[in-house]
């Protein structure tokens, strides 16, 4: 329909003479370079185009997605982790910069002061008004256990800003190695007492060469032990336990006797019935409260100077790896009592008398009881031979070394070897000496 009216143009253009007016206006068209500019003239003409502006409602439900994102958000319900973060909120640990250099400090082992690693500048720990005390066993009634965060709490490093997320309370970051200092505030038993490291990591070395040249069957290679790539200081709890325990027991005691001659003779035992009591004091009986731990290893490295343990304090942790305790104290008493339950059989059995004891039953009653939460320190050195990890500790107080070690089959071979030389030249020169 629209071509129609322009089909009467084609004579308009042929009469001039007509139309004047025009003239000038055809003569502005060719002056214009373009001539497709008057097809254009019925464009803005196009009813067409409002029409093409109809498809931009249909285009409004298609805004509608957006709403239907804001529909499924709440079945995402995102709101969760917030609230999992709330449980696992970094924590901003304690960490000593140094007035020197602004570096980290550490704890220095044998002194009482925080070394800057850096600079060597040093500043001395403020003592607390505060001694190692005992608690009585009546306080765990009100100390109700709290349930732990799975996989630890989170601490922020201040030097990094990193994210560290552990189980143990003091530790390096995993990225800077800033040394950091969790609060034990919010644990249900706080550490009374801290024995500090006293051995140096050099020294740990030369402890573990001496260790290791002094093994009995072991192979050669054993002796790489002193220069072990792996070496961390560990301060790992432990609960101490004092009772005034009363036993009262029944047993037997033996009465050895003798009778016949020469070669006849014989040692016989009299038994007689008996009764009594005993009594013993306990004082600080250690048990581990880790059970990550190879607890033999650890009762290997005792004693410890409990009596030279200083008031905890969060200064002396710094640079050094912290376990928490994972063994409640009720828990860690009943393995206490199994230790002293073997001292006490032994005073039973003096108190018995005689040649030979039996002990058939004891029953022991607690009083006075006491505990505390310690930290001892502890160097941990793994090596690996023969395609086999081992693992070594050392008294960080005493330099006490014990654990694990492989043996020599060659080394064994020979002793027996020559063991049975021996054993076999002992018996023909018997037997010839005789003769």
């Amino acid at each position: 329909m629209s071509y129609q009216p322009y089909q009467p143009q084609q004579p308009y253009g042929q009469q001039p003479s007509q139309q004047q007016p025009y003239p000038p206006q055809q003569q502005a068209y060719p002056q214009q370079p373009q001539q497709p500019y008057p097809p254009q003239q019925p464009y803005p003409q196009q009813p067409a185009y409002p029409q093409q502006q109809q498809p931009y409602p249909p285009q409004q439900p298609y805004q509608q997605p957006p709403q239907q994102q804001q529909y499924q958000q709440p079945p995402q319900q995102q709101q969760q982790p917030p609230a999992q973060q709330q449980q696992s909120e970094p924590q901003s640990p304690q960490s000593y910069a140094c007035q020197s250099c602004g570096s980290t400090s550490e704890y220095a082992p044998g002194t009482n002061v925080l070394r800057c690693p850096h600079c060597r500048f040093e500043q001395p720990i403020v003592p607390v008004n505060r001694e190692v005390r005992e608690h009585a066993w009546e306080e765990l009634a009100n100390l109700v256990p709290k349930p732990r965060v799975s996989g630890g709490q989170i601490l922020k490093c201040p030097s990094c800003g990193a994210a560290n997320q552990t189980d143990a309370l003091s530790g390096n970051c995993q990225f800077c190695a800033t040394p950091l200092v969790a609060s034990a505030a919010e644990d249900r038993i706080v550490p009374e007492g801290v024995v500090p490291f006293r051995v140096e990591k050099r020294d740990v070395h030369e402890n573990l060469r001496k260790w290791a040249r002094s093994r009995w069957f072991a192979p050669n290679a054993l002796k790489k032990v002193g220069s072990a790539e792996s070496l961390h200081g560990t301060y790992v709890p432990h609960w101490t336990y004092d009772a005034q325990t009363t036993s009262s027991y029944s047993g037997e005691r033996g009465e050895e006797y003798t009778v016949g001659s020469g070669e006849d003779k014989e040692t016989r035992v009299r038994w007689y019935r008996v009764n009594g009591t005993v009594n013993r004091f306990f004082d600080d009986v250690l048990v581990p409260g880790v059970g990550t731990v190879d607890t033999n290893r650890l009762s290997a490295l005792e004693p410890w100077p409990l009596k030279q343990a200083v008031a905890y304090q969060e200064a002396y942790l710094a640079g050094f790896r912290t376990l928490r305790y994972e063994v409640e104290p009720e828990a860690g008493f009943q393995t206490a009592q199994q230790k002293m339950a073997k001292v006490i059989e032994e005073d039973c059995k003096r108190d018995i008398g005689g040649d030979q004891q039996r002990v058939h039953a004891v029953n022991t009653s607690y009083g006075a009881m006491t505990f505390k939460l310690m930290l001892l320190p502890v160097w941990f050195a793994s090596y690996v031979y023969n395609g086999k990890q081992w693992q070594v500790m050392v008294n960080a107080d005493t330099g006490e070394v014990t654990g694990e070690r492989p043996y020599s089959p060659l080394k064994i071979a020979c002793a027996v070897v020559l063991v049975a030389v021996l054993v076999t030249l002992w018996f023909v020169l018997s037997r010839h000496h005789r003769h």
